[in-house]
Order: C-alpha cells, then sequence, then structure tokens
C-alpha cells in the first residue's frame, strides 16, 4: 500500500504539468500558477507541523503535501520554460513574419515524412525536432524547435548542428516545440556532434544498411526491434502494426532497458566486482544505449525508472516498482512538464503500470483454467493492453480485438531479434561478417512479427468502434476497471452488479460499431473512392484510400467545408493539397485546422501563403513545397506531382497537378491551370489516359481541348457554384468533354458527390440531391 501511494504525487505532477503547460493559451500567467500551488504546499507543510501528533490529520495532511510538492515542482519548470520561450529572439521574428538565419541542434532521431519522397526516390524529407542555439550569428538560450530538412538521416545524427534561414512561427504553449520552422535555403552542416554522441552514429548506420540487403518486411523490423530505427518501415507494414497492437515492439521501451542494464550487471558480477560497481556499470550500460537508440519519450521514461531501481539498490534498499515508475515520472515531468502531453509517454508508463499492478493477478486468475506458462504469457500482454487501451482510443476511436493474440504469438520473437539485433549493432563496426550474420538471425523473428502483423490485420471484424475523444477514453476505462472487478471480485452480488453495469457500458459503442454501418448506409454512401464537395463557387476534393484521407483544396468557406467533411464522416486528414493560395482554393483551411497531417502546396505567396499554413502548422501539421517529380503513397495508392516546375511564379499557372493511381483507377486533378499552362504541362510529361479528371478552373473556357483528349476521362468532376456570374462551366467546356465522352458531374447541380470504382473501369456515382441517380458511369 506505501508504494500505490506514490502513485497520487505522480498523478497531481502529471495532471498539473498538462494544465501548467497550457496556461498561458489560455490567459493565465504560468507564474501565478505555481506560486498558487506553493501557497497550498506550505499551507500543508504547516498543518503538519501543528497536527504531527494528530494521526488522523497527521497522513492526509502528508500526502497532501508530497501530492503539492511533486505539482509545485512540475507548475515552476512550466513556468521558467514558458518564458524562456516568450524572451527567445524566435518570438519577435515569428511576430513580424520575417525570416532569420538559425543555427539547430538535434536532440532526437530524425522521422521520415511518409507522405513525401523525392523523384529519384531517395530518402525522404525528415522531420527534426531540435533545439535553437543561435540567431542571426548570435548565441540564444536554446528553445525546442521542430522543422523538415531535406538531408540523409545519417547526416542529422544526435548533437550536430545545421544552419539554414527559415521562416519562423510560433506554436501554442502546450506544444513540444517553441517554434516551427520552415527553410527557405539550403541546410548545412555546421557542427559534428560530440565525441560521445557520435561513436552511436556508425552502428546505427550499419544495422540500417545490413537490414536493407535483406528481403521482406523482416528486414525492416530489424532495425526497429534492436534500435528503435522504423525509417524502413514502409506504410502497410507500419498499417498493419498498429492495426494488430504489435507496434510497440518497434518502440523501444523498459524491456530494452532492462535487457541492458541486466546484461552490464550481471557481467560486473561475474567478474567479480562489488556491488557499487556493478551498479555503476550498468549506469554506463543504460546511458549508451539511449544515445544509441535515441532519447525517445518511452526511452526516457524507462531509463528514469531503471536508473531509480539502481539507485535503490546501491543504497541496499528494495526498488519497488511502482516507488520507481512514480519516482520516475515527477522527475521527468518536473524536468520536461510537456512530456505530460506526449502519447509515448503516456503509452509507456501506463503500459509499465499495467505490469506492475495486473500482470501477476491475472496469471495467477488464468492459470486456475491453463498451465501456468501460457497463462504467464497471455497475462503480460493482456495487462499491457488493458492500462493502454483507454490512451490508443484518443488516437484511433477503435480497438483491436486480435491485439491480445497477435502479441502472444509474437512475444517469443520478440526478444530474440530485439537482443540479436542490438549485438549485430554493436558488433558490425568491428566484426562486419559476423555482425552481418547476426542481422540475419534476427531477420527470422522480425519475419514472423511481420507475418503475424499482417495476418491479424487482414483478418475479418478485427475492429470495434468506439466513442472518441475524452468521453471514449473515460468510458473505456470505466469497463476496463468493472471488467477487472468482474474477474477478481469474490462475492457474487458484485461480480453480478459489475456484469450489469459493464453490459450497459458497452451498449453505446457496440451500437455505434454494428448499427453505425447501417445508419451512414441509408443516409450517404458508406463506400466511396471520390468525392468532390459542394463549397461553393471553389474547389474541394476528396480521395480515400483504405483508411487514408487525402483533401485537395478547401474551398472559400469552412463552414460549407466542415459540412461535407461532416457529411462523408471524415474526421482526419492523412494529407491536404493546395493547389494555389486564390481564395475559392484555400480559404476554407480554417476547418481542417488540428485535423491535418501533411500538407502539400506549390510557391509560396506571402502574406496569403502564411494566412493558410501558419493556422495548419500552428495546430500540428508539417507543410512542403513540391514541384514535377515530387511522389509519394496514400495507403495502397501513389501519387506524384506532374506540375509545377522548379522556380515558379505563384499564380493559377503553378498550380500544383497531382497524378493519383489507386486500385482500379487513375485520376488527375488539375487546380486552376489554364490553357497555356496545360500546353506546357502536356510538353513535359506523358498523363496518358486517367479515368478521372478534376477539370481546371471550374469549367472555364481557357481549356486546352488536347489535354482533355489525350486524358480520355470516364468522368470530370467540376466544383463549380451555382450562379456564379463566370458562367462556369462554360458552353465551350462542356462540349470539350462531350467530345471526349467524358461524363461530367458538377456540384452546382448535384451538391456533394461520390465516385466508387467497380473495378471494371466504371463508377458508382451518389450525389447529395439525387438529381445524377446512383448510377454507373463507363
Amino acid at each position: 500500500m506505501g508504494d500505490l501511494r506514490l502513485l497520487l504525487p505522480a498523478v497531481g505532477a502529471w495532471t498539473t504539468a498538462w494544465c501548467a503547460v497550457a496556461a498561458s493559451d489560455a490567459g493565465l500567467d504560468p507564474v501565478i500558477v505555481a506560486g498558487s500551488i506553493w501557497t497550498v504546499a506550505i499551507a500543508l507543510l504547516a498543518t503538519v507541523l501543528v497536527a504531527r501528533h494528530r494521526r488522523r490529520l497527521l497522513p492526509l495532511a502528508a500526502i497532501g503535501l508530497v501530492v503539492c510538492a511533486a505539482a509545485g515542482l512540475t507548475a515552476t519548470s512550466a513556468a521558467v520554460q514558458l518564458d524562456r520561450r516568450a524572451a527567445s529572439p524566435l518570438a519577435a521574428i515569428a511576430a513580424a513574419h520575417v525570416s532569420a538565419n538559425v543555427v539547430i541542434e538535434v536532440v532526437a532521431a530524425p522521422r521520415p515524412m511518409r507522405a513525401m519522397w523525392t523523384e529519384a526516390g531517395g530518402a525522404p524529407t525528415l522531420r527534426v525536432d531540435a533545439r535553437v542555439v543561435a540567431v542571426d550569428g548570435l548565441a540564444v538560450t536554446p528553445v525546442p524547435v521542430t522543422t523538415t530538412l531535406d538531408l540523409p538521416a545519417r547526416d542529422l545524427s544526435l548533437g550536430v548542428r545545421v544552419a539554414f534561414a527559415a521562416r519562423v512561427a510560433a506554436l501554442p504553449g502546450a506544444e513540444q516545440s517553441a517554434f516551427r520552422l520552415r527553410p527557405e535555403g539550403e541546410p548545412t552542416i555546421q557542427g559534428a556532434p560530440p565525441a560521445w554522441l557520435a561513436w552511436a552514429v556508425v552502428p546505427r548506420s550499419d544495422l540500417a544498411k545490413a537490414a536493407t540487403s535483406l528481403d521482406g518486411d523482416g528486414a525492416a523490423l530489424v532495425p526497429g526491434l534492436a534500435i528503435g530505427d522504423t525509417t524502413a518501415v514502409g506504410a502497410d507494414l507500419d498499417t498493419a502494426m498498429r492495426a494488430s497492437s504489435l507496434s510497440h515492439l518497434t518502440a523501444v521501451s523498459g524491456a530494452n532497458c532492462a535487457i541492458v542494464t541486466a546484461a552490464a550487471f550481471g557481467l560486473a558480477a561475474l567478474c567479480g566486482a562489488r556491488r557499487s560497481i556493478r551498479v555503476v556499470a550498468a549506469l554506463v550500460a543504460l546511458a549508451g544505449f539511449i544515445v544509441l537508440v535515441t532519447p525517445q519519450p518511452s526511452v526516457v521514461r524507462a531509463g528514469a525508472m531503471a536508473v531509480a531501481v539502481l539507485i535503490a539498490i546501491a543504497s541496499g534498499r528494495p526498488g519497488g516498482g511502482v516507488a520507481a515508475l512514480s519516482v520516475a515520472v515527477i522527475g521527468l515531468l518536473a524536468f520536461d512538464p510537456w512530456l505530460a502531453r506526449d502519447y509515448g509517454f503516456a503509452l509507456s508508463a501506463a503500459a509499465t503500470a499495467g505490469l506492475i499492478l495486473l500482470a501477476g493477478p491475472l496469471a495467477a486468475r488464468l492459470a486456475r483454467v491453463m498451465p501456468v506458462p501460457l497463462a504467464i504469457g497471455l497475462a503480460v500482454p493482456l495487462a499491457a493492453q488493458l492500462a493502454c487501451q483507454p490512451i490508443l482510443v484518443l488516437l484511433d476511436p477503435a480497438i483491436a480485438l486480435y491485439g491480445v493474440p497477435a502479441n502472444l504469438l509474437a512475444a517469443p520473437a520478440a526478444p530474440v531479434g530485439t537482443v540479436v539485433g542490438l549485438i549485430a549493432c554493436l558488433v558490425l563496426p568491428v566484426l562486419p561478417a559476423v555482425g552481418a550474420a547476426l542481422v540475419q538471425v534476427a531477420w527470422l523473428p522480425a519475419s514472423w512479427i511481420a507475418l503475424v502483423a499482417h495476418g491479424a490485420s487482414s483478418l475479418p471484424g478485427g475492429r470495434l468502434s468506439w466513442l472518441p475523444d475524452a468521453p471514449g477514453a473515460l468510458l473505456l476505462a470505466a469497463c476496463t476497471a468493472l471488467a477487472l472487478v468482474l474477474v477478481f471480485a469474490t462475492r457474487s452480488r458484485t461480480r453480478v452488479w459489475a456484469a450489469a453495469v459493464l453490459a450497459v457500458g458497452l451498449a453505446v459503442p457496440v451500437g455505434i460499431s454494428v448499427g453505425g454501418p447501417l445508419v451512414v448506409g441509408a443516409t450517404r454512401p458508406g463506400d466511396w473512392d471520390l468525392a468532390a464537395c459542394d463549397v461553393g463557387q471553389g474547389d474541394a476534393m476528396l480521395v480515400r484510400v483504405d483508411a487514408a484521407i487525402a483533401l485537395i483544396d478547401t474551398g472559400p468557406d469552412p463552414a460549407a467545408l466542415d459540412r461535407c467533411l461532416a457529411l462523408l464522416g471524415i474526421g482526419r486528414i492523412d494529407l491536404l493539397v493546395i493547389t494555389h493560395w486564390d481564395a475559392d482554393h484555400a480559404g476554407g483551411a480554417a476547418a481542417v485546422a488540428g485535423r491535418v497531417g501533411t500538407v502539400l502546396h506549390g510557391p509560396l505567396d506571402g502574406d496569403r501563403s502564411d494566412r493558410v499554413l501558419e493556422p495548419l502548422g500552428d495546430a500540428g501539421a508539417e507543410s512542403i513545397e513540391v514541384v514535377a517529380g515530387d511522389r509519394g503513397t496514400l495507403g495502397d495508392a501513389s501519387w506524384r506531382i506532374e506540375w509545377p516546375r522548379p522556380d515558379a511564379s505563384p499564380g493559377n499557372d503553378a498550380s500544383v497537378v497531382l497524378e493519383l493511381e489507386a486500385s482500379g483507377y487513375r485520376a488527375v486533378f488539375l487546380g486552376d491551370l489554364g490553357e497555356e499552362a496545360q500546353a506546357r504541362l502536356l510538353r513535359s510529361t506523358e498523363l496518358g489516359r486517367v479515368d478521372v479528371v478534376k477539370v481546371a478552373h471550374h469549367g472555364s473556357a481557357d481549356q486546352s481541348e488536347r489535354l482533355y483528349e489525350e486524358l480520355g476521362a470516364t468522368v470530370g468532376l467540376i466544383g463549380v457554384g451555382a450562379d456564379n456570374g463566370y458562367g462556369h462551366p462554360t458552353a465551350h467546356l462542356l462540349e470539350l468533354l462531350g467530345t471526349s465522352r467524358t461524363t461530367v458531374v458538377r456540384t452546382d447541380r448535384s451538391g456533394t458527390s461520390t465516385l466508387t470504382a467497380d473495378g471494371d473501369g466504371g463508377f458508382r456515382l451518389w450525389s447529395e440531391r439525387g438529381d445524377s441517380g446512383s448510377r454507373p458511369y463507363t
């Protein structure tokens, strides 16, 4: 019970950190918030001193004091760091909307942005978390920033300094990064990392290179299992790992840290070292491992917990799991309060708490009906899944029903792949042949894990839809608690009560999962591939490939776009394409702020583009300027940018033209290209025949007849408003499409409309107003 009491200050610190970092966003002074908490702490301290002989009051006051002290530490840390952000010269630069020459220092492993690849198919654009150390040639107090760079991952190792010119956007106080930097010039490496960080570059890159010589998804998973490097994991494998609840295997966690520290501690013991030397050896090995895998939130949490346990061992005291976890959480939140809002940190802490508190009792209960080894093997993933699932539904409002069986099947392979892969990583720079052989050994368990992931994700009925956001998380936490009461309760009356309440709690999400599709099917199309939103005189086109969503332009009105997204049941947008900056294509962007992962756009246009991109960036979207030849993926589909050419001036004729190839159809979206730009597009690339064309410029007369003849599309989508005053779509354009045997779908007459590929080159059309009917077009 003493250990469990330490959870209270940890929860208090977490709650306070969550709120304190957002204090300035809510108009509160973080200093006043911290001061108020310390005032309460002082009052409780006085109560403890006065009531030290009162047995009933003293324990409550003491617990409250510890909770307030932990909360005060995190609030004070947040106040100091928020003040540092506000005083940074980057704040004034962001407010002035001007550029600055910055020098950043990389603080974490760069992550590939899966939406974007270069024409050569080489290294992807990388998202880099860093801290700014110099602005316009002057050293500054470091503040955290995020940016995207087109440099090889090997060049962006931990501690590297990179210089470039950038536009600066201030982010909300609740964001982990204080500013977002948008590079405007070529980045240059200005400084190598210090030796104590640089040593890890070679083994990391050697492991990645050795893994690429192998085949299949197992090759992509080897670096992930060993050191958490998931840059080689493709979109399909990543989706399968997530759907089967196996993605945690490629996130370095407490298990990895435990293996390293235990190995170092045991090796020192075999050498006859005394206890203090063993602890030092384990700490050094742990520090080296954290440098090798880079300090991700889950790694930092696991490392801090390991340090707490090792200190307890060194002092001759037992290092209880709950105590170590609580101390680690409080210490880390006091150091970096923004970890309270990091999902990786939350999932790591929740999984650890689940293993500490639930794995043992669940194994004991399961052992009554199955062999003990099987009970233990099942209890571990089940405990972690139960603890993490309320957090996971915040990311994806669904429960992976096959998660526990998939983890049970993958469990024997994971430690083998992790240990052998880690040894291979360390051996490769010294003994390449031996290291390569070990990588091949690690490939076997990694391939098994990939096979399990694909198998589990392909099974029918693998997802149970759940209520989204905080209500869904709270409901699931309550249902989990009731299920545990049902399992462990000894009184039959308690079990009956828990079962009844649990049934009521499950009725709502299960009803949504089962009845939702029936309601959707009766009111709107539940299955579609492309959609043209009715947003008035403007463009807003949607593409859906499996669960991935792309939105091409936003129309002029956020409310109209939001209505279309609600009609089609769209919450999250993976890829947003802004073809150009006219209001009828970009004016509705506010409707998707906070819902977008990546934004692709053409040449910037000063304040016009800033007004669109900055709110999206402030809400977490990554913005990338694209030119002809850039390419990427959307689910199982591939896309390629066909226009504009490099160094184009912003405007209609620099519209982003995107060509998409999906299962069953090809589509091209022409933005607002005029006839002359369309002719230049034809001369620069071979588009060939497509199945769907998004007609340029709302059907104006400024069109290339030859372009539409070459495309020969089955369907032409026109985003246009009724009585628009421009005469769009023009009779000339409609005649041109008729000559090409292209069926026209226009939003002024049909409203929001969807197309569903039938697999034989035709489409089923559903239109909101029903005047076109729901019939095939071939």
